[in-house]
């Protein structure tokens, strides 16, 4: 088995030796809610695409307090473009808990930091060691890659055999160090398989941990680590409908998503997913009157916009419409409003939504 005190005392020095990159959360000294902040947002997304948003963010709620204090729409516009809306609104719910029942200082306790919405094993164990200086161990995607490497494992990672695996070797490598030195030590291993230890095209001859990986010296690195393969996304057509006001002909409908669920809060110009044997048409007259109690004519296209999410695709086709009868009425949605496009500004909508914005605006 290789030492975890070889490895340890390889990637501080690595980190100490110049090797992080200057991120604007790894400012010293470590501000708790800072770094919860940035673990949140850097679930599933890439640092470049973080950073001038942790930078908008911290500037419109620079403390706990006035993150509790904030309105959830004014949240929402915020991470606006992110994606994985649910982290807006956990961090949202937890600063609000955290403000109630630990006088707005994040708790420096593990039991206490998983209570709190949206904070799992992960966050927790990168708030504690970074920002409170705890051994607590961390494993996302790019630690996996480095461990499974390292260790030449060649077990699905998916399984929770394997995940369990790999928690006790990241726990090693932490108890291996001072409790002070576990937070350099977790970020020396994130950085190490965010720029060095790659998916594809790994630069072996650049990594610390060169002369003890496994995998680099088998030749089985481009395999690790082991992923069951892909089933194929499933596909639905959904529509919306841009529904010019009557009598005002620079207003539109938007609806706002319930709280809970997916993208919940978000707005959107509303409809559906299409059933089994509908039309496009069809379908969107029919989601108009379950959700706002209207019934719509369905005219011209406006835009398709293909996307992917985690579990599934769609094709979101846009139409033009007129009212032709009643009047929207919050049945399936949280609530509804008549806006120009310069008001749509101040909503924060889904990218699918955004691309129907820029399709209006471009005429």
């Amino acid at each position: 088995m290789i030492s975890a005190e070889a490895i340890s005392a390889a990637l501080l020095a690595w980190s100490d030796a110049g090797n992080l990159r200057d991120l604007p959360w790894r400012v010293e000294p470590r501000d708790p809610y800072a770094v919860w902040v940035s673990e949140v947002m850097l679930q599933q997304t890439q640092v470049a695409t973080v950073i001038p948003y942790f930078q908008r963010w911290m500037a419109r709620f620079p403390t706990v307090e006035a993150l509790a204090a904030a309105d959830q729409s004014d949240v929402l516009k915020a991470w606006e473009g992110l994606g994985y809306y649910i982290r807006a609104r956990n961090l949202h719910k937890a600063a609000r808990r955290v403000v109630a029942e630990h006088g707005g200082r994040l708790p420096a306790d593990r039991k206490a930091l998983l209570a709190l919405p949206g904070i799992g094993r992960y966050t927790a164990g990168a708030i504690l060691s970074i920002a409170f200086g705890q051994r607590a161990a961390v494993l996302d995607g790019n630690v996996k890659r480095v461990l499974t490497r390292l260790y030449d494992i060649d077990a699905d990672v998916g399984r929770s055999a394997t995940e369990t695996q790999l928690w006790h070797l990241a726990e090693a490598l932490v108890e291996a160090v001072e409790p002070q030195q576990a937070g350099p030590l977790n970020e020396a291993l994130m950085e190490l398989g965010a720029t060095v230890c790659t998916p594809q095209s790994p630069r072996c001859v650049a990594c610390p941990l060169h002369a003890s990986c496994l995998a680099r010296q088998r030749g089985t690195q481009e395999e690790r680590p082991v992923k069951a393969p892909r089933r194929p996304l499933p596909h639905f057509d959904v529509t919306a409908a841009v529904l010019q006001r009557p009598g005002y002909e620079d207003q539109f409908l938007i609806a706002q998503r319930p709280a809970e669920g997916m993208l919940g809060g978000l707005w959107e110009f509303p409809g559906g997913k299409m059933h089994a044997g509908e039309t496009l048409p069809e379908c969107l007259q029919r989601e108009m009157n379950e959700e706002l109690g209207i019934v719509v004519e369905v005219g011209k296209p406006v835009t398709s916009v293909r996307h992917a999410y985690t579990h599934f695709k769609i094709t979101l086709h846009a139409f033009h419409c007129r009212l032709v009868a009643g009047q929207p009425q919050s049945i399936g949605v949280a609530d509804w409003r008549w806006v120009t496009l310069e008001d749509l500004n101040g909503y924060a909508f889904a990218v699918t939504d955004q691309k129907i914005i820029a399709a209006l605006r471009d005429g």
